[in-house]
Order: structure tokens, then sequence, then C-alpha cells
């Protein structure tokens, strides 16, 4: 766990970086003289189950995260408008301690061991049968009861000449939520002098089990003062996954093309959930099979105050929700949060895959490692 001399030494921390991000092809390139004042703050925050936990508060000079070891939880993301106001642009907590036990929405979590669906809640490897936690009436959400999200991982700071961050570690024994396998998984959440907030799972096992992890952030661009209906929204798939009355994938890819879950290029949000009848919890396909490609997934930009967000990944897909669910949910600030006040673009494997042997697979075996990488650039049109 996080030792006092180094808990000192990143409170009073204040780096100055010269920095040249590498970034994916797609992107322009920073201007190299431009100095980056980099901050760190940590904070002891509390305890959870015999365990110190911690909030860590990012600072690049442009825009601000904060994020704890508890559930690997993203818990305020500030970025400024078109005219410089400063703004938390994710649903929230008032406070760490109140994720303990109010954070049933998963806001900003970790999730796994395996994030979306798993319908029946079994699936088999090698001809055994492992039945797990169901949490979703017959099926399994979200790694069960007590997933990642709720976990507190061992956590440390780190730098880089272009980035500051955090290193957390949480082992998943064997058995835990019904899964086989001691999983080992670290996850990196680090600021850029280019304003990205990069996330990377890493994780290994000593026996044959199945892992797809992703963060959970509800995103709301204006400032969360309403729903994101006005937000436009690209999503850069042609397909979707069909499933049935239980949001389990049917093995079916649809096309996109001409019907309400066509984002290949830029829409209205709200026009689009007019089209479709409601709200959006879709995945939607991003790569036909498993690679290590970084590509761009997503963008969505709200015109009113200029925000822009960029999605980048090297999962196979990515669940389009627009907090359906989310009502009269007591938020920080005040606020109350209804349906459609958010959206969550949740890169990762396809739902279901353990059980649908045409998907990419999401199974891991002892002596590989399985990487997941998320970046979220953030910038103004103004």
């Amino acid at each position: 766990m996080y030792q006092t001399n180094k808990l000192f030494y990143w409170l009073l921390v204040s780096m100055m970086i010269f920095a040249c991000q590498n970034k994916p092809s797609e992107r322009t390139e920073m201007d190299d003289s431009k100095e980056i004042n980099f901050e760190m703050k940590v904070e002891k925050v509390g305890e959870w189950e015999s365990n110190d936990v911690y909030k860590y508060d990012l600072d690049n000079g442009f825009m601000q995260v904060q994020m704890t070891n508890f559930g690997g939880i993203i818990s305020r993301i500030l970025v400024p408008d078109k005219d410089g106001n400063l703004e938390n642009v994710v649903l929230a907590l008032d406070s760490i301690p109140q994720y303990f036990t109010g954070n049933g929405p998963y806001l900003g979590a970790a999730v796994g061991r395996y994030a979306n669906r798993i319908g029946g809640a079994s699936f088999e490897l090698d001809g055994v049968t492992y039945e797990i936690t169901k949490n979703l009436g017959e099926n399994h959400l979200h790694g069960g009861r007590k997933g990642f999200g709720v976990q507190v991982w061992d956590a440390e700071p780190f730098d880089t000449d272009q980035s500051i961050g955090v290193k957390m570690h949480y082992l998943s024994k064997d058995g835990e939520e019904g899964y086989p396998g001691n999983l080992d998984t670290w996850l990196y959440m680090e600021l850029t002098a280019d304003n990205e907030l990069k996330v990377r799972f890493e994780s290994t096992t000593d026996q044959k089990t199945v892992v797809n992890l992703t963060n959970h952030s509800y995103f709301n661009l204006g400032g969360i003062t309403r729903d994101v209906k006005d937000h436009e929204v690209q999503i850069l798939a042609d397909s979707y996954t069909e499933t049935d009355d239980r949001l389990i994938p049917t093995g079916n890819l649809l096309d996109v093309e001409g019907t309400p879950l066509d984002f290949q290029t830029p829409k209205n949000l709200g026009q689009q959930m007019e089209l479709n009848g409601g709200g959006y919890d879709h995945n939607f396909v991003t790569k036909k099979e498993n690679s290590s490609d970084l590509i761009a997934i997503a963008k969505v930009k709200h015109p009113d105050t200029g925000r822009v967000m960029e999605v980048f990944s090297t999962a196979p897909g990515v669940q389009f929700y627009t907090a359906n669910g989310m009502r009269d949910f007591k938020g920080a600030d005040g606020k109350v949060y209804q349906p459609f006040w958010a959206f969550c673009l949740e890169p990762q494997a396809w739902p279901d895959s353990p059980n649908k042997p045409s998907f990419p697979s999401a199974t891991l075996a002892p002596g590989e490692k399985y990487v997941h990488e998320i970046v979220y650039q953030f910038e103004i049109d103004k």
C-alpha cells in the first residue's frame, strides 16, 4: 500500500515538463516548445475493509482529473469551455467515501472481470462449465455483486516525461464471483500533455479464464446542467451486435446504415433518439477481430460549450449507453441525475463473448497477457 514518505513527496511535487506526446496518426501534433505544468495532489480520504483509500488530483494546466484507488474510479474530469470556464463533465458523487456503498450505476468505475453481460451467468472453458454470479435476473453484469469497481486497489503515483498518473493493482482470486484462475490486473491511469486521459489494463492469469475490462464513466460535456440530447455524436462503426429482450446478443451482426444506430457521421443525439424511440444501450462493432491497434472509435461534441471528446481503444467493441435507467439519482453539487443526463462510451469485448464462438475471443490463458488501452482526448472547438 502507499507509503507515507511517498505521500509527502507527491503532495508537494509540481513538475515542469516539456512534452511531445506520441499519438495516433490522426491527431494533430503539439507544439514541441509548449511548457506543461503538471501537478499531482494525494490525500487519504478514508478506509474500506481495512484498506486505505486515497484521492488523486491530477492537473496539466488545461484540465484536471480526480481518481481514487477505490474501484479504480474516475471521480471528476474538469475541462474548460470555449470561454475558459472549468466544469466537471462526468457524473459524480460529492466525496470518495460515498462511492463505498452508493455507486449502483458504476459511476466512473473500473468494471470486471467481465464488463457488460454474460447470458445465463455461465460459460464453458475446455469442457468445464463455470457458474458465475447472477446479479441481473438470470444473467451476469459487470463482474457480479462485488466486481472490480468496489475493490480497493494497491496504488502508486508515477510520472513520465510527458504525463502524470497512478498505477493500481488488484489480484482477483480464483473463484471470485465464480470466475476461474487467479487474475493479476494492473490499471494505469494518466493525464498527458496532450489533454488525454489514458486508461490501460494489463492482466495475467494462472488458469484459463475470461477477461473484459473497461471504464464506466458517464459523460456530459455540457457541464451536467441538463440531458445530453444537444450533443453531437459520431461512432465509427458500421454494425452492432443484435440482442434479445434481455440485451443478450443473439450472435448476429446488423448493419447500422440507414437506421437510428447510424452514427458513422456526426448526428444530433436528440434527433437520433427520437428516431430510435428512446435511449441507447448497444454494443457497436469497431473491429471484427482482436488486435492491439489503437484506433479512433468515437467523437462527441457539445456545440454550446465547444467541448469535444475523442475516444480511442484497442478493443473490438464499444457499448454506447445513454443513462436510460438513471432516475432521481442524487449526484454531486446538489444535482439530481435523470434519464439521458449522460452518455457512456465503454470500449470492451463484445457482450456474452464467452458463449458466442463466432465473436472475438475474450479468453485469457496462462503465459498470455491481456492488454486494453483506452484514450479520452479533450479539446475546445471555438
